[in-house]
């Protein structure tokens, strides 16, 4: 659609016609048309166990959502939407370092225990995923569902976590923005 834009000032140009120097969004309105809202690409997510998170692909930055959910079984974890090793070792990570800092964060015991089976999963199944980098996205969608707080709607987070609790610095912020 950038394109549009161009071939509309060159028309102009060309035509010595007066033409708009300051692009302004009303101009961007008004050669583009008005903004396409996409339901899938932002949720408002306000559950308990939901979080956004950034990422990058080889077309740019993108959102992903992680969700979480816990159903009585026999304490397993399920990880699924075609993740990659490093991103599924993620999940695990966030397990172990929210097991081990239980009481810190005030969550249910009952919640962790073996009575419970944990499902973590990346929507977009057909996609593949992968990266240290959803570290951060998976333990606070965990550490959300486990403690029954929503995670504020507009934020979304990028970065590997270690079991210390620590998030490794992050590359590609801008491309992920």
């Amino acid at each position: 659609k950038i394109g549009s834009v161009v071939r509309s000032i060159a028309k102009s140009v060309a035509m010595d016609e007066e033409f708009e120097k300051n692009v302004t969004p009303e101009f961007v309105i008004k050669v583009l048309g008005a903004e396409i809202f996409d339901e899938e690409l932002y949720q408002g997510n306000t559950i308990a166990g939901v979080v956004t998170g950034l990422a990058w692909t080889q077309v740019g930055g993108d959102i992903l959502f992680v969700e979480s959910s816990l159903n009585k079984g026999k304490g397993t974890l399920t990880i699924s939407g075609q993740l990659g090793d490093v991103m599924k070792e993620s999940a695990r990570a966030a397990l172990s370092y929210l097991q081990a800092n239980a009481d810190r964060y005030q969550l249910n015991g009952g919640a962790l225990s073996d009575k419970f089976d944990l499902h973590v999963h990346v929507p977009a199944g057909s996609i593949p995923k992968d990266g240290p980098s959803a570290g951060l996205a998976l333990t606070m969608a965990m550490l959300s569902l486990f403690s029954g707080k929503s995670v504020p709607a507009a934020l979304a987070m990028t970065g590997e976590i270690t079991l210390r609790g620590k998030v490794m610095p992050v590359g590609g912020i801008k491309e992920k923005v």
